[in-house]
């Protein structure tokens, strides 16, 4: 491959995590006997809700903390929180829609090459740090983004 050839990199975004706060107290057993799509699961204190449109997973504590996940962007991901936090509101609760942050961004991408991974840690070596023994990818962090980047030899991030 060309040096002076530019391949333009498709990224895909395949999920995003968020965090709300609905400022009151959440009866989880309530939630479960009258809600829609939704898995109780009592030892652990939590109520996992599922919504079809956006196609989000979203997990419940009493304490009025939700974190949503599935997203393909922020736009989705925030339109979904708050037809959650609707759905509870017409549950009885006084929900009220606050802290709403975007937690976790995770995109996939294929280089056109394959990238060899012990030089590429060799030469990366505060950033990046490879372990085959334990994880089959470079685990390269970028202090300033506050990202992670897991790349793998056969080119997938």
């Amino acid at each position: 491959m060309d040096a002076d050839s530019d391949v333009a990199l498709d990224i895909l975004i395949t999920n995003v995590v968020c965090v709300f706060r609905t400022r009151c107290h959440l009866n989880l057993r309530k939630i479960a006997l009258e809600g829609a799509n939704v898995i109780y699961k009592r030892d652990v204190g939590k109520v996992l809700m599922k919504l079809r449109k956006p196609r989000i997973t979203a997990t419940i504590w009493s304490s009025g903390k939700i974190i949503c996940t599935g997203a393909t962007s922020e736009e989705e991901a925030k339109f979904g929180a708050r037809r959650l936090a609707r759905s509870l509101q017409k549950l009885g609760f006084q929900v009220i829609f606050t802290d709403f942050k975007v937690v976790n961004v995770l995109a996939v991408c294929n280089m056109p090459f394959e990238i060899r991974l012990p030089e590429f840690t060799k030469n990366n070596r505060p950033h990046a740090s490879y372990e085959p023994e334990l994880h089959p990818a470079v685990c390269y962090r970028i202090k300033s983004l506050r990202a992670t980047l897991q790349i793998f030899s056969t080119g997938p991030m």
